[in-house]
């Protein structure tokens, strides 16, 4: 993809709307529907990196409630023909088909390279990339597993989201609801993942979010490493002019 002149593509992710509730959510979904309402003047492309919602399941007839104003952005921005790609989160990990046929957004459950004025990315959300972090590794497998979608279900709706809803809370390290600090480059999974691909892959720049903590890190002189941050205590997005990548604040 060339961008045309004066555009721009832009990168967010960890909004976790609906956490620690959806009254506590709603000044937030509005400063980024607010925020979504700006960019789409300028945007040549728009990435949601996950874990927009703080929880979300899809079942046959029923998705999670509320969340208009930002589903009716999305739509009205993917109508006006500016192209929106979904990666999804540990929190919206049972994103299925709705976003694809509502909304005609792709939905990526793993990370997707992609090319820009001949700079190569990888994009994704991040969580379970790299070494470690073993025990979420696990759930994850089992969380994503046909059958435990299946049985879960069978839970009616009015059980079934505020039970995931009070759990995605509880679990306050991956609501982001409390900051979270740099553990250093040699023990950032995702730092050593990226380094890990780039062993065999040339990568100019890798895009995660999942960290809640806005990063840029020099991998190897010529490749780097982006933590969009979030939506919950640092208001950041990353922005690719066409030429550079660079992190902004709300």
């Amino acid at each position: 993809m060339i961008i045309p002149e004066g555009k721009k593509i832009y990168f967010s992710s960890d909004n976790h709307l609906g956490a620690p509730s959806s009254e506590a959510s709603k000044p937030r979904e509005l400063k980024f529907v607010k925020w979504l309402d700006e960019i789409k003047e300028d945007a040549a492309a728009i990435f949601l990196l996950g874990d927009l919602f703080d929880f979300w399941f899809e079942y046959k007839y029923v998705v999670p409630k509320g969340f208009v104003r930002t589903l009716g952005k999305l739509a009205e921005i993917r109508d006006s023909g500016i192209p929106v790609y979904f990666f999804v989160g540990n929190h919206d990990l049972w994103m299925k088909d709705y976003f694809e046929n509502e909304l005609n957004i792709p939905v990526y459950h793993q990370p997707k390279e992609f090319e820009f004025n001949n700079k190569k990315f990888l994009i994704g959300h991040g969580d379970g990339l790299g070494p470690g972090d073993i025990g979420y590794k696990r759930m994850k497998k089992v969380f994503t597993n046909p059958l435990s979608k299946w049985l879960y279900r069978w839970l009616h709706p009015d059980l079934g989201v505020p039970l995931a809803q009070y759990f995605s809370v509880k679990n306050k390290a991956i609501s982001g609801v409390e900051d979270q600090e740099f553990l250093g480059e040699d023990k950032e999974w995702l730092i050593q993942y990226c380094r890990r691909k780039l062993e065999t892959t040339h990568y100019d720049y890798f895009i995660f979010g999942h960290r809640h903590l806005p990063l840029e890190i020099d991998l190897n002189g010529r490749s780097t490493y982006i933590n969009t941050g979030d939506w919950i205590s640092h208001y950041t997005y990353a922005v690719f002019d066409g030429g550079q990548l660079q992190l902004q604040k709300l």
